[in-house]
């Protein structure tokens, strides 16, 4: 698989919460914890499954920093 998008962290999924339509996916990544919502078919498209190896691909035009 080779993407334009340079934030590609590989881990493993945890959990899968399907909704109506849409699935959140979390994925362990060294410890730090991922969600991703996404369409369930896509989690039926792709082969999703709690144990099995993913990446979270990150594309965003912009990155909010925030301070308390």
């Amino acid at each position: 698989m080779k993407l334009s998008a340079r934030n590609q962290l590989k881990g493993r999924i945890t959990n899968i919460l399907k909704g109506a339509t849409t699935s959140h996916i979390t994925i362990d990544v060294n410890g730090t914890v991922i969600t991703s919502a996404i369409t369930n078919e896509a989690v039926a498209d792709l082969g999703l499954e709690i144990g099995k190896e993913a990446y979270a691909v990150i594309k965003a035009s912009s990155v909010m920093v925030g301070v308390d």
